[in-house]
């Protein structure tokens, strides 16, 4: 056993920077300040002052026709409380993707340490084998 078992050096490289995540994508002034604007926006309690604020505008639409009701309807209330009800799903579905990508990150570090073992273990499986075989063959000389 001359040799010395070197751990493969992605292990400690991902040790270092870790999975990455939703968040880290937020660089700058301006991206916190974006993040900053979408978080508040991407609240159901945004949606529901957005719809009250629509709503208050209702009467006037109704008053006004069917063309003024349908254009208030697409114009106003869709545009207006969707985009915050959409934002949030969009926000719900980063935090998934950033526990799946956590999930992966430390599967993918077990199998990386199970990897190495396993080369460590192998690694000493042939120098015995070897030693095994020059005992072997030195005896039945």
């Amino acid at each position: 056993m001359a040799d010395i078992h070197i751990p493969n050096p992605r292990i400690a490289e991902r040790a270092k920077s870790g999975p990455h995540l939703t968040k880290h994508e937020h660089v700058g002034f301006n991206g916190r300040i974006a993040v900053l604007i979408t978080s508040a926006v991407s609240t159901m309690w945004c949606a529901y002052i957005f719809a009250i604020i629509a709503l208050i505008s209702l009467p006037a639409a109704i008053s006004g026709g069917t063309a003024a009701l349908i254009s208030w309807i697409a114009q106003t209330f869709l545009q207006l409380v969707l985009l915050s009800v959409i934002m949030v799903g969009q926000k719900v579905a980063a935090q998934a993707s950033d526990k799946q990508a956590m999930q992966t990150y430390k599967d993918a570090e077990a199998l990386l340490k199970i990897e190495d073992e396993v080369h460590r273990l192998v690694k000493i499986n042939n120098e015995l084998t070897e030693e095994i075989h020059s005992l072997l063959t030195k005896n039945s000389k």
